[in-house]
């Protein structure tokens, strides 16, 4: 068990070598958290924990994990069970695989699962409930705006980031008896490695769509600040947000009946 240098404790980033993850790194060192750095390439991570840890004074840690193998998530997922220094955890590690999910291969498919559904799902469990037995601590789980997209883009993609979504607001709902913040960011086209990983280009959208790694990160943060549960970085109206969720509370109570809805019983 690691002791926190850090007033804040220890942030644990997933997917933290690249992108939004190292962001995300980057800016919670600022705010003080000492760093637990979870991705693949053990030397990306080494270079930038030696830098965080030189430019903010912190403590940062590498631990190289790929969470698509069973023994690696595991480990990940104990480490954040047992140690009381992690304060946060930013759920952030995810691909995605180009094109249409009939024009992909069902294999990719299954991998892009199980990064952005198990690994989240099992690495959720494990933060929470450590946090819910200490009553505190922050759960940032790095969904999509595709998790509210049904007729367009990858629909497997982003059936995985609408079980993120639903994953964390179930927490939320879980948790925030015992203290502990759960946060869902949505972010739209990033500016990231995961479409030249997948086989696409960022190049090739439309640059008013594309928002820098750094401006979707402080979004995120602010969020947290303001207490929301749920960001869209780039939505201006944050009404049209709680309409959305007013409209979706409405049709809770009709979703479950004895009797099936009156235009399925005439005649």
């Amino acid at each position: 068990m690691s002791i926190s240098s850090g007033k804040k404790g220890t942030a644990m980033v997933t997917g933290a070598s690249a992108g939004i993850g190292a962001v995300y790194a980057q800016r919670l060192a600022e705010r003080g958290y000492d760093l637990l750095l979870v991705a693949r390439d053990k030397a990306k991570l080494e270079a930038l924990a030696a830098r965080f840890s030189s430019e903010y004074g912190v403590h940062s840690e590498v631990l190289a994990a790929d969470l698509i193998n069973q023994q690696d998530l595991v480990q990940v997922e104990q480490r954040l069970a047992s140690d009381n220094a992690i304060t946060l955890l930013v759920n952030n590690a995810g691909m995605s695989v180009a094109g249409e999910f009939l024009d992909n291969d069902i294999e990719s498919v299954q991998k892009m699962i199980m990064l952005n559904v198990l690994a989240p799902t099992r690495l959720a469990h494990a933060a929470a409930n450590a946090f819910k037995t200490r009553k505190q601590g922050t759960l940032i789980n790095v969904a999509s705006v595709l998790s509210l997209v049904h007729e367009m883009a990858n629909g497997a993609y982003n059936g995985t980031k609408s079980f993120v979504l639903t994953l964390t607001r179930s927490l939320e709902a879980s948790l925030q008896p015992h203290g502990v913040r759960v946060q869902a960011v949505l972010p739209g086209l990033t500016r990231t490695e995961i479409f030249e990983r997948s086989g696409s280009s960022v190049d090739e959208l439309p640059p008013h769509m594309v928002m820098e790694v750094d401006t979707m990160v402080d979004a995120a943060l602010a969020g947290l600040d303001l207490g929301e549960s749920v960001t869209i970085p780039s939505l201006e109206k944050i009404e049209n947000w709680h309409t959305y969720d007013t409209a979706r509370a409405a049709l809770l109570p009709d979703l479950s009946l004895s009797q099936s809805a009156s235009r399925y019983r005439q005649g």
